[in-house]
């Protein structure tokens, strides 16, 4: 059997470049969404609804495009086709979204909103999953927690500049971080025009400085010589490979269960809760300065707990080479879950700064230990759709926590969304303790 050739720290960082101004989206996103939301006149308890739309979205795209990604073959390959394409809807989004009170001449600007939201996740997810399949594509067993870790890394970068450039063009720059009630500050209009052209420069670097193997050289690497052809059984054959997914593959969606839904509920929750419980605002404050100050502060940490993701997942190898990849990634779930609890102790903006450590280390972990495992136990030829169902993991708890957490913040936490922290810390704990059942046959560990 032909062995996949080791690649350069270099080639490996080029071909995750593009996940960079994903994930600067995708931060823009997860800070500013929900302040977007209630400034066009949504409710608290609603929050989690509109946010519904994206878990949805990325639970249909991922499967479809990872299943039909394997089986594509053009002049760019069969990844890059799908980084292109999800790169400019994902900019037309992030463009739209906070000028949805533009278009109050044809439907209020909330719905606007939210559709724009739907775009930009299924969009982000059209491009997201081939980049996963992708550093399994190229990369032997032995560099790929090295792989998904330098990925964890350009993410973290892309999420720090997208969660900080709102507050940094208004105190830096001077845009305005003011706003009439219903629109939206131009410091946040212009983070997600910058978020875009970002994102498309990146996902064209991608493109541009990264082969992929034909499907012939991907059959070698498997069984030393081309196999016959499967056939083709279309959409269908998703649901066969849904369940036939390997056994490692299912013990993960547990692990994923709990760690998406405290990821969910931090960022649907964070503006209200820090709002409310740091800043001292009333429940029903969604527009006033102070309200407009609370969210650029979520931006800050935000960007904090991926700026430590960034630099932690450096450490990730070399850690789980010392004590293997679960335990690795149950110490990391553990961090986070002290660090989402602490976030209710804070009496001010700067303790919540020490919070996102923690937060930071469990989410270098969520983004490259998961995948490592998985890898191993995957047939070679299917890793893209198998990807884009592992997908169904983040989403599902994402669905979930979507359609009851407002209920619970409302009923049961009386619209103080600060208690949704301290249920995302449980969460955490919960995702750490399910790790260690997890099945590892393709782990090294040294000795």
């Amino acid at each position: 059997m032909a062995s996949k050739p080791r690649l350069s720290f270099w080639q490996i960082w080029n071909m995750s470049v593009g996940f960079l101004g994903i994930q600067m989206g995708f931060a823009l996103q997860n800070a500013n969404a929900s302040r977007l939301l209630q400034s066009f006149g949504a409710d608290v308890h609603h929050l989690s609804w509109f946010w519904l739309v994206a878990p949805l979205t990325g639970m249909i795209v991922q499967p479809i495009v990872g299943h039909y990604s394997d089986r594509t073959w053009t002049k760019l390959g069969r990844r890059r086709p799908y980084f292109l394409v999800g790169a400019i809807l994902a900019a037309i989004g992030l463009c739209f979204m906070p000028n949805a009170d533009m278009f109050v001449a044809i439907m209020p600007a909330i719905w606007v909103g939210a559709g724009m939201l739907m775009i930009m996740d299924a969009s982000f997810n059209i491009a997201m999953e081939p980049f996963r399949a992708l550093v399994a594509d190229k990369l032997p067993s032995e560099q790929r927690t090295t792989g998904f870790s330098i990925q964890t890394v350009l993410i973290g970068i892309g999420a720090v500049i997208g969660s900080w450039l709102p507050y940094v063009l208004a105190n830096w720059f001077g845009i305005g971080a003011d706003a009439a009630e219903g629109s939206v500050p131009a410091n946040v209009i212009w983070s997600f025009v910058i978020g875009a052209v970002c994102l498309m420069i990146t996902i064209i670097w991608t493109i541009i400085r990264t082969s992929e193997y034909s499907p012939e050289e991907l059959d070698s690497f498997e069984s030393g010589e081309p196999e016959a052809e499967e056939e083709v059984k279309g959409i269908s054959q998703i649901f066969t490979d849904f369940g036939a997914m390997p056994k490692t593959m299912k013990q993960l969606g547990l692990v994923q269960f709990f760690s998406w839904f405290a990821l969910f509920l931090m960022w649907v929750f964070a503006t209200p809760a820090i709002a409310q419980h740091v800043y001292g605002l009333a429940v029903d404050d969604s527009s006033s300065s102070t309200f407009q100050e609370a969210g650029n502060w979520v931006g800050i940490i935000f960007g904090v707990y991926n700026l430590v993701s960034a630099i932690f997942a450096f450490f990730l190898p070399q850690i789980a080479n010392k004590v293997g990849r679960k335990k690795t990634h149950a110490i990391c779930l553990i961090c986070g879950g002290l660090g989402l609890m602490s976030v209710y102790l804070a009496s001010s903006p700067n303790m919540l700064l020490l919070s996102m450590v923690g937060v930071g280390i469990a989410w270098a972990s969520i983004l490259a230990m998961p995948y490592a495992i998985l890898a191993g136990s995957l047939p070679i030829k299917k890793i893209g759709i198998y990807m884009g169902i592992f997908n169904f993991f983040i989403t599902l708890p994402q669905i979930v926590s979507a359609l009851i957490a407002g209920l619970i913040v409302k009923y049961f936490f009386d619209n103080h969304a600060i208690y949704a922290f301290v249920l995302a810390g449980i969460f955490m704990f919960l995702a750490a303790a399910s790790v260690l059942i997890v099945e590892d046959s393709d782990d090294i560990v040294a000795t």
